[in-house]
């Protein structure tokens, strides 16, 4: 194992005692948002899960998404967060089996093998490790860990994936605002600021937005909103204004209701493009299948409720589809809310659980070839 550029990340297990020689594995969710790390016990091989699941800790940093703050903080944040996820367990790398690391902006092979081998650095070679889009493990977090169905993502950025029994996959979004992440919170609130701007200018018609958005970032006119906007223009900071947005539209200013219209449609397409190519919905369209909803822009709001206007969207094509959404965000890690057979943990408990799955296949796998 080597020490990556923060050697002193990994100071503590020198400094603390590890509290037991179990085994455990790793999940990470990293987005443009934030990043979390579980870290839970190799359970053995069932079909039937422990209901909870036990999560040994959980760690929180920053984004983790290379195309927004680089490479180099990327994985800083990223070695942080799994340093302090094992410290919190009580755990060090000797005791890790298997990672699996599920982060946004991972959309080539060429970007899974750049982490992999920083991955390898950091860990020993025995660990299995596995490299995926967050898109994935957002799916994993709705079907405890079985890749079938369809996700849609819709925070910062968006992207909808979808999964098949046998293995296919597809995806549409998540090419990141310039190529058109339409229908995330940073497409949403970019709309706003450009109708801001219009409006002031007098190429568009006037808007509760202007006023709103003015007050909620403490300028006195659009013409400061400019200065305010490339002064920092990470996605975070913009996407951070969807709840103006939202209740704007819910006092009626038609700017703001069409922007949030245009977002449900492109939402609503990107969760049809997959469906389609994989035919998850079969020959009538009316097969079931799951459809995980995940992200700050499908949380409910008071009347302007986003993630419910996208499925009433789908359903009209794809009544099978089964929606499985959080009514908010989990508080606790080990919480598990029901929906029928189904159970939806965080993205990165359902990358644990990839982890876990994939490790138990090699397990296996391996008994064989002996």
């Amino acid at each position: 194992m080597k020490r990556y550029r923060n050697g002193e990340i990994w100071d503590f297990e020198h400094e603390v005692a590890v509290a037991t020689n179990r085994p455990v594995i790793l999940g990470l969710d990293g987005g443009t948002t934030s990043t979390v790390c579980i870290c839970m016990p190799i359970m053995p091989f069932s079909d039937a899960l422990p209901d909870p699941l036990p999560v040994l800790a959980r760690a929180v940093a920053g984004c983790s998404n290379h195309n927004s703050v680089g490479e180099t903080a990327a994985r800083e944040t990223l070695e942080q967060v799994m340093a302090d996820a094992l410290s919190k367990s009580g755990s060090n790398r000797s005791a890790v089996r298997a990672v699996c690391l599920a982060v946004s902006g991972v959309n080539h092979p060429t970007d899974q093998q750049r982490i992999l081998t920083w991955l390898r650095d950091i860990f020993p070679t025995q660990v299995k490790l596995y490299v995926r889009n967050d898109a994935v493990a957002a799916l994993a977090s709705g079907t405890m860990g079985k890749l079938h169905g369809c996700v849609l993502i819709a925070g910062t950025g968006t992207i909808a994936y979808g999964f098949t029994e046998d293995g296919r996959e597809a995806r549409a979004a998540g090419a990141g605002p310039v190529l058109g992440d339409w229908g995330s919170g940073y497409g949403i609130a970019a709309l706003a600021l450009t109708a801001v701007i219009r409006a002031h200018d007098g190429r568009g018609p006037h808007t509760m937005l202007t006023s709103t958005i003015l007050q909620t970032l403490g300028l006195s006119s659009a013409d400061e909103l400019i200065g305010w906007t490339y002064a920092d223009p990470s996605w975070a900071r913009i996407a951070a204004l969807v709840p103006v947005v939202v209740s704007c539209a819910e006092a009626g200013d038609e700017v703001a209701n069409k922007i949030l219209k245009e977002a449900v449609q492109e939402l609503a397409l990107s969760v049809k493009a997959v469906v389609q190519r994989l035919g998850l919905c079969g020959a009538d369209r009316k097969n079931s299948f799951p459809l995980v909803m995940v992200g700050g822009v499908l949380e409910a709001n008071q009347r302007w409720d986003i993630g419910r206007e996208v499925m009433d969207f789908i359903s009209k094509d794809y009544p099978g589809a089964h929606p499985i959404r959080p009514k908010s965000y989990l508080l606790c890690p080990d919480m598990v809310l029901g929906w029928g057979r189904f159970r939806l943990v965080e993205p990165a408990v359902g990358a644990a659980l990839l982890a876990l799955n994939e490790f138990m296949k090699e397990c296996v796998q391996e008994a064989y070839r002996r």
